[in-house]
């Protein structure tokens, strides 16, 4: 793979990139779109992607999550859309991939936005809910299929899918596709789209496995690397140490203070989270469950009750470590430790997006030592330790028992000591908080 890179470090490459989305000349559909959008100035990784991707060259994209991924590779789709197909008929003429449901639908929900003054169509396709409605958009051939690979090749293999007009490809999130198993799938689909076609690779992380995919399918690609391996400079990371005993207590003090006015709690079990969030909707807090063994309706319902604030607490598996983008996120509180630094970067960037500033706190244990050291390897420098008096411990503890055969056995310590909100004095600050289903039922 030949690479041309770009880099935030090159002065000689910075001098050239537009400063200014006036500066990219869009087509007036387009730039009316972008305009209404609320977009001004390019993020880095739009300014490094989009002239290349206007061009036709393949472009490999590294950049933290929360930094314009997706205008960076839909707003050179959405351009050439303008001119007519090659093939003069209607056709599905881009494809993405990604690997979550959720990350398809903000995908989505991203292009129709800047899209508003175009005549574009788009599809979803993803599982977890019945194909017949995704059928029926296909059969409309949809200007831009956004899917995920496993339903993509279901309806694929049964004849619903056209990919003979696709000219564009995009792999959104690549490394968490290669993680959750998703490789030998994409690498199916690819084999089916036409082999003139342009490549988009955009992720956070850029693993071995997906370095060397990125080899097999890009065609001497422009290549932007934005410090992608590290959390967003407008974050503010800490860790707590506690033991498993205490952490709802001390979650439900973080919780309480009065520059947490949202807040992602992830875990490491579909249990503990839909557990959890029942335990801080007992304790005056509007919290939601978000976890993979919810309906794909209970899912839409919660990540919209958090957007729309009727929900302040999302408490989740790593299911939401991707593709969220809910802008005013405050804090993003790992209730337990991630396995990986990868999942530790993707988790914390669900706060201090789009330059905003957010807070990343982390419960720790003497068991989650070794974690802790490769978090603190990948961040550049040691996180510093905070301390509440009663909650946290400044030494490790002993280790507990295994998290595995606590879920087994459906206990996880013993139980938090459960406290009731006092209301809020006349004239205090006021969350209009209500009692709240953890299930979003």
């Amino acid at each position: 793979m030949s690479q041309v890179r770009s880099s935030r470090k090159s002065p000689g490459n910075r001098k050239n990139l537009p400063t200014n989305f006036e500066s990219l000349a869009l087509a007036p559909s387009l730039a009316r779109g972008v305009a209404e959008a609320g977009f001004v100035t390019p993020r880095p990784i739009q300014a490094m992607t989009i002239p290349a991707a206007r061009e036709g060259r393949d472009v490999l994209g590294l950049a933290q999550t929360g930094t314009g991924k997706t205008a960076a590779f839909a707003l050179p789709i959405l351009e050439r859309l303008l001119l007519p197909s090659a093939g003069g008929r209607r056709a599905t003429r881009a494809l993405v991939l990604a690997p979550t449901r959720e990350l398809v639908m903000q995908i989505e929900s991203d292009i129709r936005m800047l899209a508003a003054f175009m005549r574009v169509s788009t599809a979803c396709v993803y599982g977890g809910v019945g194909a017949a409605p995704q059928i029926r958009q296909l059969r409309k051939r949809p200007d831009i299929l956004i899917a995920c690979p496993g339903r993509f090749l279901d309806l694929y293999d049964r004849g619903e899918i056209d990919v003979r007009g696709v000219e564009t490809l995009v792999l959104d999130e690549a490394d968490h596709m290669f993680d959750s198993g998703f490789l030998p799938d994409v690498r199916r689909i690819i084999d089916a789209l036409p082999s003139r076609r342009q490549n988009l690779m955009f992720s956070a992380t850029m693993p071995g496995p997906i370095r060397r995919l990125a080899d097999s399918i890009l065609d001497h690609p422009h290549v932007a690397e934005i410090e992608h391996e590290r959390s967003a400079a407008t974050i503010e990371h800490a860790f707590f140490q506690v033991g498993h005993d205490r952490k709802t207590d001390l979650l439900q003090h973080r919780l309480e203070q009065d520059d947490c006015s949202s807040a992602i709690v992830f875990t490491r079990t579909k249990h503990r989270a839909r557990r959890l969030a029942m335990q801080l909707s007992g304790l005056g807090h509007e919290a939601v469950a978000l976890q993979g063994n919810m309906s794909q309706a209970q899912r839409d319902r919660a990540m919209n009750g958090f957007r729309s604030r009727r929900f302040e607490v999302l408490v989740a598996t790593d299911i939401a470590a991707r593709g969220i983008d809910v802008a005013s996120v405050s804090h993003v509180i790992n209730y337990d430790v991630p396995n990986t630094a990868d999942a530790y970067t993707h988790r914390v960037g669900r706060t201090g997006r789009a330059e905003r500033s957010g807070k990343a706190y982390t419960f720790i244990s003497g068991e989650d030592a070794e974690q802790v050291r490769a978090i603190e390897k990948r961040h550049g420098s040691s996180i510093r330790r905070l301390e509440v008096t009663g909650l946290t411990s400044a030494r490790s503890e002993r280790p507990a028992r295994s998290t595995d055969r606590r879920e087994n056995g459906s206990t996880d310590g013993p139980p938090a000591r459960r406290r009731r909100r006092q209301r809020p004095e006349a004239g205090g600050r006021h969350r209009g908080r209500r009692r709240a289903s953890a299930q979003a039922q």
